[in-house]
């Protein structure tokens, strides 16, 4: 029988909390079949389950183990992830907690060789970057999948085997209770680099790993520091390697510091060479303080993907599908990109508004975002932990000519995660006005945020489902673009209609939102009678300077890659 831990980790900051387990229906006799399960419950699996809950889809959340994971883990989310959990209904816990910043400094021979500063303006709700332990986040996700009637947890559950058929698919787990058999229309495998579902049903990664590893150990410290990323390149007491440096929560550092090529993991995990690599790092950057260590581990780089996340009624997302490198924070963050495009084109599927296409064009979007990522990331790791004598030579000629050479800095950049845009996606429109706006985010492309008051944003105000986003001088909607809507939603197609007026007042209830000195139009490049068709991910799929309401349910139809009906 599977015997999850069921004593609380140890931690020197964080309370952790063990979930108790509970016999299942399945193990009384009870025979079900759900709409959907989730393997994994952590930050990517929890959030998939809401965003399904979101859209009236029920499922069941299986976890191996009974706690959240150990130790920090991913402690970057970036303004992206903001906004999906936003819609989940996290991120006011989360901002409670986090430290936001918007830097990141390179320093090579004690001398700072390259300052990053990410994006920000008055529209944004949230700064670049936010650092919150993964724990943190995890209890967060999970006491909001509590509050959710349409999601069951279920702890202390480990996947054993697996039938993926064309009609659903057939899962064994083993529990404390011993094992049963539980039956559910689609899988979605959230279950992290290590995927059992993935080993299961044999599938292989495309892509490289790299050499090198790198120690990650929290410890408890005070340094009077900003929160701001932290790299030094080339330290002495760790020459040719790099180490990386974060402020989080609690009190706490996070240090990521890579082995010297002659040290083993297990080696470098032992006691006494942690005391000796994080003493001799605080002692380089002139840090006298105790310190106190929480948890450690080791990771490598590697940067591979899935060729395809969708297998018959088996569906890949976040770590499962992909296994990313940490510089430029691109892991979790990535993931919440995929659960919240997977999350609505399944929940579409399963209550027969799309057919499986639909599903398709995820694994066609995000397989490509990974590529692209992969592509990006290798760079960055190139750089961080140079594969070859080659590369390395190439590096640290970068690093002396940036001790002298402004121009060089640059060339220090992490190519941090972003938000990606789906241009060639099969669900944009196919011929629209895309390319005469000269503002505002293109086909393919999130939605930009708009403020629209001191707490008051254009994301609040954003349906579950699809979105008119419609610009007009008059506040109230045009009739026969209500009635269409209406019409529509009578189908059982779910579209809203939400206006950005010029004149009148501002009143979210019926959706209107004022904007009298024409900020929103100006960043979307709008005019009177303008329009913007948004997916239920809060990616564009047409634009219109003059939106031809008759079309509008065609286009939905395409944006949904359902066939014209003969």
């Amino acid at each position: 029988m599977h015997q999850p831990r069921m004593t609380p980790r140890p931690s020197i900051y964080y309370d952790y909390q063990v979930y108790p387990f509970e016999t299942a229906p399945e193990q009384r006799g009870e025979k079900h079949r759900y709409p959907v399960v989730v393997v994994g419950a952590g930050p990517i699996g929890v959030t998939t389950a809401l965003e399904l809950a979101r859209q009236g889809i029920a499922s069941v959340l299986i976890e191996s183990e009974c706690q959240v994971s150990e130790g920090s883990r991913a402690i970057v989310f970036t303004r992206r992830s903001m906004e999906i959990l936003q819609q989940v209904g996290v991120t006011e816990r989360m901002l409670e907690t986090a430290l936001p910043w918007r830097y990141g400094n390179s320093i090579y021979r004690a001398k700072r060789v390259f300052r990053m500063e990410a994006p920000y303006d008055e529209d944004d709700r949230f700064e670049p970057m936010n650092n919150l332990q993964q724990q943190y986040l995890e209890q967060y996700l999970i006491e909001r999948a509590q509050q959710e009637p349409l999601i069951e947890i279920r702890w202390g559950t480990k996947v054993t085997g697996l039938e993926n058929r064309d009609d659903g698919v057939r899962l064994d787990v083993d529990t404390p209770e011993g094992p049963y058999s539980l039956e559910c229309d689609w899988l979605v495998a959230a279950d992290g680099a290590r995927s059992v579902v993935r080993q299961l049903l044999g599938l292989r990664m495309e892509g490289d790993s790299y050499s090198g590893n790198f120690v990650i150990a929290d410890i408890r410290i005070d340094i009077d520091l900003p929160t701001e990323r932290l790299a030094y390149f080339d330290p002495d007491w760790n020459p040719g390697n790099t180490i990386l440096m974060h402020r989080e929560p609690g009190g706490i550092w996070r240090l990521d510091y890579q082995l010297s090529d002659d040290e083993t993991p297990e080696q470098a995990l032992a006691p006494e060479s942690l005391q000796r690599s994080i003493q001799a790092q605080l002692d380089m950057i002139g840090v006298d303080a105790p310190w106190e260590l929480d948890w450690s581990s080791v990771y490598s780089a590697r940067a591979l993907t899935l060729p395809d996340y969708v297998n018959r009624r088996v569906l890949f997302t976040g770590d499962a599908a992909h296994l990313l490198p940490i510089f430029g924070v691109r892991g979790a963050n990535t993931g919440f990109q995929d659960c919240q495009n997977l999350a609505w084109k399944l929940a579409y599927v399963a209550n027969g508004l799309a057919d499986r296409r639909l599903l398709d064009s995820y694994s066609h979007e995000r397989v490509g975002a990974a590529r692209e990522i992969v592509a990006e990331a290798g760079k960055s790791t190139r750089f961080m932990t140079p594969p070859s004598r080659g590369f390395r030579l190439l590096r640290d000629a970068v690093l002396s000519l940036s001790l002298s050479e402004s121009f060089v800095g640059p060339l220090f950049h992490w190519r941090t995660s972003r938000p990606h845009d789906y241009a060639d996606s099969p669900l944009n429109a196919a011929a629209d006005d895309n390319v005469r706006f000269t503002a505002g985010p293109a086909n393919g492309a999130p939605l930009q945020n708009i403020r629209f008051g001191d707490d008051d944003y254009l994301f609040d105000h954003l349906p579950k489902g699809f979105c008119l986003l419609y610009f007009g001088d008059d506040p109230a909607q045009p009739q026969a673009l209500a009635a269409q809507a209406e019409r529509m939603r009578a189908q059982g197609l779910p579209i809203s209609v939400l206006t950005v007026s010029r004149s009148g007042e501002h009143r979210p209830e019926q959706q209107t939102l004022a904007d009298p000195v024409g900020h929103c139009f100006d960043r979307y490049g709008a005019r009177s009678g303008s329009a913007y068709l948004v997916r239920p991910d809060q990616h564009v799929c047409g634009r219109w300077l003059q939106l031809n309401i008759d079309e509008l349910p065609r286009l939905l139809d395409q944006a949904l890659l359902i066939q014209e009906k003969s």
